[in-house]
């Protein structure tokens, strides 16, 4: 695969989406948790989304489970919890696993693109976050603890470049 664009994945409603239709948009991809102590970065997300999506921004959520067991419910529950919490309104996605043998091939490929501290391939936790470009190639991992609003300066110049 070579780049984000090769790959398609499951809404949260079950319908296939390819990524190839995100094209030229800048994309935010983040594995997200509903009982985590980063969940409140919902409302930072949705901050980004509502600000930059006007400039070709899409932030896709990934619901994991694989941390603690942060995400248990179903993907009607984890839907219906973003929207009535955090007024979530950007694509969420089917709950995946994004680590072993189980992960699924974008998260594979995401994290193969970009590895974390000292090179490690692995998603420490929920919240990890990937900026890619326009030309579906990824710019930047992120760590959980890096809040939605600090990634402003560079989700700015993603958008300024063109593919």
């Amino acid at each position: 695969m070579n780049s984000v664009y090769d790959f398609e994945a499951r809404r949260i409603d079950g319908s296939t989406v390819p990524l190839s239709s995100f094209k030229g948009r800048v994309l935010l991809i983040v594995n997200t948790a509903s009982k985590c102590g980063f969940t409140p970065q919902f409302e930072g997300l949705e901050t980004l989304y509502k600000t930059y999506a006007p400039q070709g921004l899409e932030v896709l959520g990934f619901p994991s489970n694989q941390f603690a067991n942060q995400d248990p419910g179903s993907n009607d529950e984890i839907g219906a919890f973003c929207t009535r919490n955090y007024g979530v309104s950007f694509p969420m996605m089917e709950k995946i696993e994004v680590n072993g043998p189980g992960a699924a091939p974008l998260y594979r490929w995401l994290a193969s693109s970009a590895p974390g501290l000292l090179g490690t391939k692995a998603i420490k936790w929920n919240f990890t976050k990937f900026l890619v470009g326009r030309d579906g190639q990824v710019i930047k991992r992120y760590a959980p603890m890096d809040t939605p609003a600090s990634l402003g300066r560079d989700i700015e110049a993603a958008l300024a470049a063109s593919a």
